[in-house]
Formats: C-alpha cells, sequence, structure tokens
C-alpha cells in the first residue's frame, strides 16, 4: 500500500468523525430566541473542543505522512489503532456535552484523548522504524517534548475529573492551545 492510499483512508475517516459529531447538534425547538440557544453551550462547548483535536490530528498526521517515504504492514496497524481511538472522540464528545462536562464523561474523555495521544506516539515510532532513525521524519520529530508532555497532562487531567470538572476540562483545553501553535519541525526539516 502506498502512504497515498494510507493517507486518503485516514483523511475519509476523520471526516466521517467529524460529521457525526456535528450531526449530534440538536437544533432546539420550541422558542425561535437566543435563550433557546443556552442549553445547548456545553455541547457546542465539546463539539468545539473535540473538532479542534480532530484538526489537530488531521494535520499532524498529514505532516507525518508527508515525511514519511515508506509504509508498511506495521505502520498499518499502527494507524488503525490511531483511527480507532479517534474513532470514539464522537461518543465521549456527545456524552460530556449532555452531561454538562460531569465527573465520569469528563474523565472518559481524558482516557480517550490519553489513548489516542499514545497511539498518536507509537504510529511516529512506528514510522520512524520503518523509515530509518536516520530519516528526515526522525530528524523532524526528534524527542517529541509536545507529545511527550500532551500525555503527562492526560494522565494529571484524568483524575481531576473527580475531584474538579473544570480543572481537567482546562487541561485538556490546554493540550490543544499547545498543539494549536504551529509546529514547524517537519516543514523545516523536508525545506532544509
Amino acid at each position: 500500500m502506498t502512504k497515498g492510499r494510507l493517507e486518503a483512508f485516514s483523511d475519509g475517516v476523520l471526516a466521517i468523525l467529524i460529521t457525526i459529531m456535528v450531526l449530534e447538534l440538536k437544533v432546539p425547538r420550541g422558542l425561535a430566541t437566543p435563550d433557546a440557544l443556552l442549553p445547548l453551550v456545553p455541547v457546542a462547548g465539546s463539539y468545539t473542543l473535540s473538532f479542534v483535536f480532530l484538526g489537530i490530528y488531521w494535520n499532524n498526521h498529514h505532516h507525518m505522512l508527508q515525511a514519511a517515504r515508506h509504509v508498511d504492514g506495521r505502520v498499518l496497524w499502527a494507524n488503525l489503532h490511531l483511527l480507532f481511538w479517534l474513532s470514539l472522540v464522537p461518543f465521549v464528545t456527545g456524552w460530556m456535552g449532555e452531561n454538562q462536562f460531569s465527573t465520569w464523561p469528563s474523565a472518559l474523555y481524558g482516557i480517550v484523548l490519553l489513548c489516542a495521544g499514545i497511539a498518536y506516539f507509537i504510529l511516529a515510532k512506528t514510522l520512524i522504524a520503518v523509515n530509518g532513525r536516520e530519516s528526515a521524519l526522525a530528524r523532524a520529530i526528534g524527542a517529541d517534548v509536545k507529545g511527550r508532555v500532551s500525555i503527562l497532562i492526560y494522565l494529571v487531567a484524568i483524575p481531576l475529573a473527580f475531584v474538579e470538572g473544570w480543572l481537567a476540562l482546562t487541561l485538556y483545553v490546554l493540550v490543544a492551545i499547545m498543539w494549536l501553535v504551529p509546529d514547524r519541525r517537519i516543514e523545516k526539516t523536508l525545506s532544509a
């Protein structure tokens, strides 16, 4: 399989996940005033956060595969592992939003994000193993400090959901902000 086919499959899965999430946003019945939207704020907030996370994964997945030269069966399975965890994002997003960021939904949301982060880390390491430790991809990813810090933040946020839910949510948002800051490592390495 070519890496283009792997990329196209992953793009399709991510597009479907975003579509599933947006279909869960229900139009308010009854009042046709801005007040009718107030009960939807937690649902829209969880949708927005998850949309950002899926966008971050899509963007970084694209850059990582752009830097890779080869894929093999190990990469395919590592990619499917990542897509499995990302496929759970619509479920935990809906559960968390519908329950106003309560304890268990917020903790499970963090568990899914943690597992997706670990799966992305595994995919990166697998791609490096296939493409070589001296490859452009290996040089670009380096020690993957952002990936490791993200996993650590999730490990702190999940138990925090049982103490103060808003603190866990704040840490999830912090990870998203951390990844929204453009990471030019791969682009710089490929242009050099």
